[in-house]
Order: C-alpha cells, then structure tokens, then sequence
C-alpha cells in the first residue's frame, strides 16, 4: 500500500495564503479598535486566525520539521564528514604518542544496506507528518465553524429570550391585575410567575454558554473575548455532503498508514543488521610538532603524514540486535492494527454523520413549520384585537392571550434555532469526514467578497 502522494496541506496552504491577504485589514481593525467597542469578526476571518494561531496547527508543523531533519539525517551518513583536533603538549625524554600540532579527519559511511530503509523509513514518517499537519488543520477549522456558529446561534437565542422575558413580564403583570379585578385565579398568576422564571433560567443558561462560545472563539483566534461576536450574514450555507472519497485519501488515516510503514521500514533495517556487511571510509591527516625532539628518537621522522583506508564490519552473532529486531516488527505490526483500527472507526463515524443529516433536516424543517405556525396564530390574535373576533359566537382575545401567543411563537423561534444548530453542525462534521470541509470554507471567502464594504471587526454595537 502506497501513500506517497500528499496533497491536503497545499490546498490547505493556498486557502491561508488567501485569507491571509483578505484578513489582513481585518486584524489590523481588530487591532486598532477602542476598548469598548465590540470585536465583530467574519466567519472566514475566524477561520483563517485559528489557522495562523492554533498550537496544534505550530506543533503538527513542527512536527513536520523534525521529520524533515530525520531524513536529511539518515541520508547524510553517506556524505563525508570533516573534523579537525589538535593534541599540543611538551614532553620529557622519550616520546610516548603522537606530537600532533593538528589534524583533519574524513569518514563516511559507504554501503550498510539497512540504512535503505531507515531512509525509507524517514521518507515515510515525513509523509505521515505532512498528513498529520493536513488533519490538524482541518480539526482547527471544523472546531472553529462549530465554535463560531454555536456563539452565532446563542447570541441570536439571547435577543429572543430577552424579548421572551419582557412578554412573560407583561403577562405576569396582566394576570395580577386580573387577579386583583377577581378574573384570573391565583393558580393562573403562579403560572404566569412560573413562565417567567423559566425564560430566566434559560437566559442564564444562554448567557453562560455565550461566554463560553465567546471565550473558546476567542482561544483560538487569539482575539480578546470580551464583547468579541460574530457576522451571521458571513455564514454560509454548508452543502449537502456527496458520497465521500476512499478512506485512504482522508488525512488522518494516510498519516496512520504512514506511520505504520515507516515502523515496518525500520523493522526491516533492524533484522537486516545480521549477517550483512558494514563498510565505512575513513581518511586522516596529521601535522607533527619537532618542539618535542621526536626526530631524536625516530629514524626517517616526517611532519607530514596521511592515512586512508575502508572499515569493514560484518556482524554474525548480536543477541542484543535480534531482540531490538523482534521488538521493532512488534511496534510496526501494532502500528498497522491501529491504522486499521482508525479507518473502520472513521468509516462508522462518517456512516453516522451522514445518516444522521435527513432525519436532523426534518427535524429542523417540522421546527420551522411550527415557529410559522405560531408567528400565524400571533397575527390571527392581534388582528381580532385590532378589529374584533370574526366568529361573534367565539369569546374575543383578551391581551392575556395576546401575551402567550407572543411567548409561545418565541418559544418556537427558540426551537428552531436549536434545530438548525444541530442540523449546521452535523453538516460540518460530515462535510469533514466527505472531505468537502476544505472547498466549503473557500466559498465562505468568496462570501465575505459579496458583503457590502463594512467593518468585519471591530465594529460599535448600539
């Protein structure tokens, strides 16, 4: 199995590139923007920031350094390396050693047939890096979509039940001077009171879930979180997810696979350290000192003097070898169970993301459906308010029913956008398992392109 072709981190590179150089206006406003105005930052703009900003993405890159670094390593053994000593010293009567003024040192290696594949082995651990970047980035940028459209959805779930609280306080209001004019019971004003309190706690759960969104988006775009929001209009439709490519071509399971025949490489140099030959060069140049009287005591004493010659090693017998043998194939075997293990857990995943789309798309439509219908019958009782019940046999609307219409019709504006958040974020997460996430976040570019000229960041909020 061949996975030597990557191509998921250049594509992810040229979206950075363009963003980079459509967002650079943005951070510049973000940067110069006053103390209390809110942060606004686009959809696209999010993305390209955690991209540029995330520590997973900087550790995958550097990840991707050292495997770089690796395999210059492991193929530079056959370049001759030079060194020079010097080993100065005075001595007394005859000479012991060598009065070397200064020396120069040439050794390589020359033929070791398991270096093959430790280069082999370093080719492959880059190419499992370069995938592993690839997946990283996709995870940043899935976990900011979702991150920026939870923010979206609660800031929007924030002004409803704020327009929610005020009905459910006009009701409580209504119902007490019922009460008090003897046409309301006190079970009727405790529910009245009971409405109210439960829009209140929902408004503290958005709240804190807000500041959470706030303060996660914030993280991993490095911006402050303190009025920091988002552009809804910057949001685009994510597509229906297509049927998806091979699980081979998917970032996380090429950068598994790699691994694993990088660990099999490895294993095959190591069993292939028996009973084959080492050769190595060696060259060396010495420069000898006369300030010790070595020509006194040597016959045909030189100053100068050169050395060369090749080594030869040939291992036969290496207990120590055969077990770090046996210990690699172990590793690289364990490494290919988890590859697989890692394809057929993405494969349930994708087949659960996108068999969970229609029925999520329903939900949300059977949720849009219902907020009409209640906008519908809101319209119904303002009209009879306005211009009197049509059935003169049916009791008139009261302002009462007026006040319930308008909680029960926020209510379902609430319910849809609950909906919709789950179907978005299910739609997210398939289109990364499909493999579509990368082209879905170049049309939220070409998006920001078609919005008026208006601040993305940075912008007052009455």
């Amino acid at each position: 199995m061949d996975y030597r072709s990557h191509k998921g981190s250049e594509g992810f590179s040229d979206l950075r590139l363009v963003r980079s150089l459509i967002c650079f206006p943005v951070v510049l406003a973000v940067a110069l923007a006053a103390p209390a105005a809110h942060a606004q930052i686009s959809f696209s703009s999010a993305i390209d920031l955690a991209l540029r900003n995330s520590p997973k993405v900087k550790m995958a890159e550097a990840d991707v350094a050292k495997s770089t670094a690796v395999l210059a390593e492991s193929r530079d053994v056959f370049i001759p390396s030079l060194s020079a000593g010097s080993g100065l010293g005075y001595s007394y009567g005859f000479p012991v050693g060598q009065p070397t003024l200064y020396s120069f040192t040439v050794q390589s290696l020359v033929f070791d047939q398991s270096q093959k594949n430790y280069i082999r082995a370093a080719r492959m651990g880059l190419e499992a890096a370069n995938y592993a970047l690839a997946d990283a980035r996709q995870a940043v940028a899935e976990d900011t979509a979702l991150t920026y459209l939870a923010l979206d959805h609660d800031l929007q779930r924030l002004d409803a039940l704020q327009q929610q609280l005020a009905f459910a306080s006009k009701l409580t209001e209504i119902t007490q001077a019922r009460l008090d004019a003897n046409q309301d019971s006190r079970i009727d004003f405790t529910k009245s009171r009971l409405t109210a309190a439960q829009v209140k706690l929902a408004r503290l759960h958005t709240e804190s879930d807000t500041n959470f969104q706030r303060q996660h988006l914030a993280n991993l775009t490095g911006l402050p979180a303190e009025g920091l929001s988002t552009i809804h209009d910057t949001i685009p439709q994510p597509p229906a997810p297509v049927e998806g490519p091979p699980a081979t071509n998917i970032p996380a399971i090429q950068a598994a696979y790699a691994s694993a025949q990088s660990k099999f490489q490895v294993a095959f140099g190591d069993s292939r350290k028996l009973y084959r030959p080492q050769i190595a060069f060696a060259a060396q140049y010495n420069r000898y000192a006369e300030f010790n009287n070595y020509q006194d005591y040597y016959r045909n004493f030189q100053r100068n003097n050169f050395s060369f010659g090749i080594q030869l090693n040939w291992p036969i017998f290496n207990a120590n070898l055969r077990a770090k043998a046996r210990e690699s194939i172990a590793d690289a075997v364990r490494a290919q169970y988890d590859a697989d293990r890692i394809k057929k857990e993405f494969l349930e995943g994708r087949a659960k993301a996108v068999n969970a789309l229609p029925e999520l798309a329903v939900r949300t439509e059977i949720a849009t459906l219902d907020r009409d219908l209640a906008q519908e019958q809101l319209e119904a009782v303002q009209i009879q308010l306005n211009q009197g019940a049509g059935n003169p046999n049916a009791p008139p609307p009261t302002p009462k029913d007026e006040q319930n219409a308008r909680i029960q019709e926020r209510q379902k504006f609430l319910d849809m956008l609950d909906a919709d958040l789950a179907l978005r974020q299910t739609q997210i997460s398939a289109l990364r398992v499909t493999g579509q996430l990368e082209q879905w976040l170049k049309s939220s570019v070409r998006l920001d392109n078609t919005l008026p000229q208006a601040p993305s960041a940075a912008t007052s909020k009455p």
